[in-house]
């Protein structure tokens, strides 16, 4: 009797969310804390070095664009080593960058110019994190729960580790000073043993290197139940590997989805970071004390994740992720309207909170949008240039930023440019489609039909 044989993409689209996900999730969401932990740290250094070190508005903002500076270079030459040597090695090589310059900016970085070349080092490590963990858990999800699922795997720990920058500012750097951020940033370290021994390849990676023996291994425990089967079974072939570069992701059936998404995560990013990178400082000059003004940071970044799941479960229960996506974003771009015609403790927790909530909440989902729309092949490299090119957008939000409230002596200026970027993004969402290669292969049709609206729209 000839061996059955098996789909990789059915078997795992299949699966019922078991122990196997939940440990890989949890994994996937410690390593995203550290990201978004690290990420937003700068927006809490700069209310104690802008006097100390003699810096423009302009300079203050540089000081959250410069760690931008190289995540967009992690984020955008990650994908190319991710889709040749794997997954998992390339996620421990970019946390243990991370963490290595996390440290050294604790102890080294004593004046403006070296704070941002160190924070150019870390940044180039977690440019892997969150666009390779998304990558890697939609590459994992389950058909039914696609969406809720990456957002608890990878948007959760993201959201909880900005909040966390948030929660050390307030309550560690009035005894350490700002330098107590990057120490406890650097506890990243004891990840590091945790995914060498227990974040495996991703299983569609593996199909497409024909390591069937590791395969089969995964998906044993995945789906434990067939067990019996994997063991006798052939494996399906994936096709062959795509070329993974961007000449492929500007190629005529990717090309009108990858412009579309570019711009539209270039304009939600400089949203996000011009917001986030100055609200502690926004705050303040409206009105609100040192502790509560660092608290609307860590308000934002739990609404943010509340955000991004509300908007995954109407994608994965509705379909149509270009309209929600779309909505959530217009919604961003009234809340932050608000803030510039009306005034008080109310309207800046109200606003900041709904500001967290469709901004960075539909940036969530965009990435798994992103990472949905693409083929194995080329998914790292295309969730990778999103990100990439998204972070030009969060190194000129912060910069950008302190140059308008410098040149127009107040925040509505920088309020309104931040409107007007998040009204873009819910425009461009809504051309991002794409062309089904008439060569398709079984499996990228098994995918158009586990996600349609991810490539349909």
């Amino acid at each position: 009797m000839n061996a059955q044989v098996i789909n990789v993409h059915d078997e795992l689209a299949d699966a019922s969310v078991g122990k196997t996900h939940i440990r890989l999730g949890i994994i996937l969401a410690l390593l995203t804390l550290f990201d978004g932990y690290d990420t937003f740290n700068p927006a809490y250094v700069i209310h104690y070095v802008r006097g100390p070190w003699g810096l423009t508005l302009q300079q203050a903002g540089l000081l959250v664009s410069t760690g931008l500076l190289g995540f967009l270079c992690g984020a955008t030459l990650h994908g190319f080593v991710a889709d040749r040597v794997g997954r998992r090695v390339t996620l421990l090589g970019g946390l243990s960058i991370a963490t290595v310059f996390s440290l050294a900016t604790a102890f080294f970085a004593h004046s403006f110019v070296s704070f941002c070349a160190i924070r150019v080092c870390t940044g180039i490590g977690l440019g892997v994190l969150l666009p390779l963990s998304t990558t890697y858990i939609n590459e994992l999800a389950p058909r039914r729960v696609a969406n809720t699922f990456a957002l608890w795997g990878v948007a959760l720990g993201w959201a909880m580790g900005g909040a966390a920058a948030g929660v050390v500012g307030i309550f560690v750097t009035p005894l350490t000073g700002w330098q107590g951020l990057y120490w406890v940033g650097a506890s990243s370290v004891a990840l590091i043993p945790l995914i060498y021994w227990y974040l495996p390849e991703s299983p569609k990676f593996l199909a497409l290197r024909s390591r069937d023996a590791e395969l089969k291994e995964i998906l044993c425990t995945i789906r434990p139940e067939r067990e019996e089967l994997y063991k006798n079974a052939s494996i399906a072939s994936a096709g062959a590997a795509t070329q993974s570069s961007v000449s492929a992701l500007l190629g005529s059936q990717y090309r009108q989805l990858s412009i579309a998404i570019w711009t539209a995560s270039f304009l939600s990013l400089f949203c996000v970071f011009g917001l986030s990178g100055w609200i502690p400082t926004l705050m303040q000059t409206r009105g609100e004390s040192f502790a509560v003004s660092f608290g609307f940071g860590a308000l934002m970044q739990v609404m943010s994740f509340i955000g991004g799941l509300s908007c995954g479960h109407l994608v994965d229960r509705f379909g149509r992720p270009r309209a929600w996506l779309s909505a959530w974003w217009f919604g961003g771009a009234f809340s932050i309207l608000a803030m510039i015609f009306l005034k008080g403790h109310a309207v800046n927790l109200i606003s900041t909170a709904a500001a967290g909530f469709c901004i960075i909440g539909a940036q969530f989902v965009l990435n798994n949008y992103t990472a949905a729309s693409y083929e194995t092949g080329v998914r790292a490299t295309g969730v990778g240039m999103e990100l990439g090119i998204g972070r030009l957008g969060a190194i000129l939000g912060p910069f950008i930023g302190g140059a308008l409230q410098q040149s127009f002596g107040g925040s509505n200026v920088m309020l309104l440019a931040i409107v007007l970027s998040a009204a873009g993004a819910a425009t461009a969402v809504l051309f991002a489609t794409r062309k089904q290669s008439s060569q398709a292969s079984e499996q990228n049709r098994l995918s158009a039909a586990a996600a349609p609206e991810a490539i349909q729209g």
